[in-house]
C-alpha cells in the first residue's frame, strides 16, 4: 500500500487522532455525575456499579463480531457506524427520564467504542511500518487520552461552574460527531487483501492469532483492567464523599489525570520504538502504580492530586507499547479480530469489577476497593514480565 511509505504525520493517522478524540467524549461523563444520579435517582452505590457494568457487558458480547467485520469489510465503514451510534447514544442519554432509558443510552455509547477500536487500531498499524508504529500509536493513543478527559471536563466546567443540566453536556457533545464523519467519508480505505493474496506480516509480527503469549498478554490485559475500572469507576464520587471536594474539583482532578496523555502517549510511542514496547510499558506500568498507591494512602489533597495525575501520566506512557505489542502478536491479515480481542478483556472485567467494587464500596468502604485493586494491577505487572515473550 503506497500510504505506508508516508511520514508519521499523514491524513490518516489525523483522522484516526480525531476520531479517537470523538469516540471517547462520552464515556467518562456516566461515572463523572454519579453524585447527581444517585440522587436524582435515589441509588446506592451497588446500583450504581451495576449501571457502570451493563455496557461493558453488552460491549463483550459484541466484540468478536465487530473485528470480525472489520476485517471483512474495512476500517472506514465501521467507523462511520461508530460515529451513528455515538450521535444515537448521546441524544438518548440527553432525553434519559430514568436510570434504564439511561443505561440504554450509555450502551449505545460503549458500543460506538466497541466498534470503533478494531476498525482505528488495525488501519493505524497497516498504514505504518514496525519501526514507526509506536510513534503512530502514540499519537492515536493521545486523541484517545483527550477524548476520555473532556466527559469529566465538561461535567466539571458546565455542571459544576455554569450550573447545566447533565442531560444538556450529552446532548451539547454531541454535535461535534459531524466533524468525525465528514473527516472519515474523505478516508482512503484501506485494500482488503484476498486470501491468496494476503500481504505478509512485518518481520517479528505473529503468523498466528492464538499463541500462548497471546493467552497471557490478554490474561495481562483484563487483570490490569480490572484494577483501572475498579478505580475509575468511584474515583470522582469518592472525592466528593472521603476527601470533600466538589463536583467541579472532582472532575477536573479526574480530567487533568487524562490530559496528562496528550503529552505523555505521544512520548511513550518514542521512547518504546527505541528501547522496546515490553520493556518501556514494563517500566511505566511500575512507576505507575508506585505513585497510584502513595496517592490514596496520601491525607493531603494537594499531595493526593499531585500522585494521583503522576500516576495518570505514567500509566499512559505506557500505551503506544501495549497497543504496539498487541500489533506484533497478531497477524497482519486478522488485526481487527487481534484488536477485538485485545479489548475484550477490559469490556468482560469491566462488568465484573465496578458491581464487585461497589459491593465492597457500600459494606467496607472505598479504602478496601483502592487496595484491592493495587494489589490486582502488581499482579498484571508480574503476568506481563515474567509470562509474556516478545521477540
Amino acid at each position: 500500500m503506497t500510504e505506508k511509505k508516508q511520514g508519521i504525520l499523514n491524513y490518516g493517522l489525523t483522522v484516526m487522532t480525531v476520531s479517537h478524540i470523538l469516540t471517547h467524549v462520552f464515556s467518562g461523563i456516566h461515572t463523572a455525575i454519579f453524585g447527581l444520579l444517585r440522587d436524582e435517582f435515589n441509588l446506592t452505590l451497588q446500583q450504581l456499579g451495576i449501571i457502570a457494568a451493563i455496557p461493558p457487558l453488552i460491549d463483550a458480547i459484541i466484540a468478536i463480531p465487530a473485528g470480525l467485520i472489520t476485517d471483512k469489510i474495512g476500517s472506514r465503514k465501521m467507523l462511520l457506524l461508530s460515529f451513528a451510534f455515538a450521535a444515537a447514544g448521546a441524544i438518548l442519554a440527553g432525553f434519559a427520564t430514568g436510570p434504564v432509558m439511561l443505561v440504554a443510552a450509555i450502551c449505545l455509547i460503549y458500543i460506538n467504542t466497541t466498534i470503533y477500536h478494531p476498525a482505528a487500531y488495525s488501519y493505524t498499524t497497516r498504514i505504518f511500518s514496525k519501526g514507526n508504529r509506536s510513534k503512530a500509536l502514540g499519537l492515536h493513543g493521545a486523541g484517545g487520552t483527550l477524548g476520555h478527559a473532556m466527559g469529566p471536563l465538561a461535567v466539571s466546567i458546565l455542571v459544576g461552574l455554569l450550573a447545566w443540566q447533565w442531560r444538556q453536556v450529552y446532548l451539547a457533545l454531541a454535535a461535534p460527531m459531524i466533524i468525525g464523519v465528514i473527516m472519515v467519508l474523505r478516508l482512503k480505505e484501506e485494500e482488503q487483501a484476498k486470501p491468496d493474496t494476503q500481504t505478509p506480516d512485518e518481520p517479528g509480527d505473529s503468523q498466528k492469532l492464538l499463541t500462548p503469549n497471546m493467552i497471557m498478554f490478554l490474561i495481562y490485559s483484563a487483570l490490569r483492567s480490572m484494577g483501572g475500572s475498579m478505580i475509575g469507576t468511584f474515583l470522582v464520587i469518592y472525592l466528593q464523599d472521603t476527601r470533600s471536594m466538589t463536583i467541579a474539583a472532582a472532575g477536573l482532578i479526574s480530567s487533568a489525570t487524562t490530559l496528562t496523555g496528550l503529552i505523555a502517549a505521544p512520548i511513550g510511542g518514542v521512547i518504546a520504538a527505541r528501547i522496546g514496547d515490553k520493556r518501556w510499558l514494563e517500566t511505566s506500568l511500575l512507576a505507575a502504580f508506585i505513585t497510584l498507591g502513595l496517592s490514596f494512602n496520601s491525607p493531603n489533597n494537594t499531595l493526593f492530586t499531585l500522585l494521583y495525575v503522576t500516576y495518570g501520566f505514567f500509566g499512559t506512557l505506557g500505551m503506544a507499547a501495549r497497543s504496539s505489542i498487541m500489533a506484533t502478536l497478531s497477524p497482519r491479515r486478522q488485526r481487527g479480530l487481534g484488536y477485538s480481542l485485545f479489548f475484550l478483556p477490559g469490556s468482560i472485567v469491566g462488568a465484573i469489577a465496578p458491581i464487585i467494587a461497589g459491593t465492597l464500596a457500600q459494606s467496607l468502604g472505598y479504602t478496601t476497593i483502592f487496595n484491592l485493586a493495587l494489589a490486582i494491577n502488581f499482579v498484571a505487572l508480574a503476568v506481563l514480565k515474567f509470562a509474556v515473550k516478545i521477540e
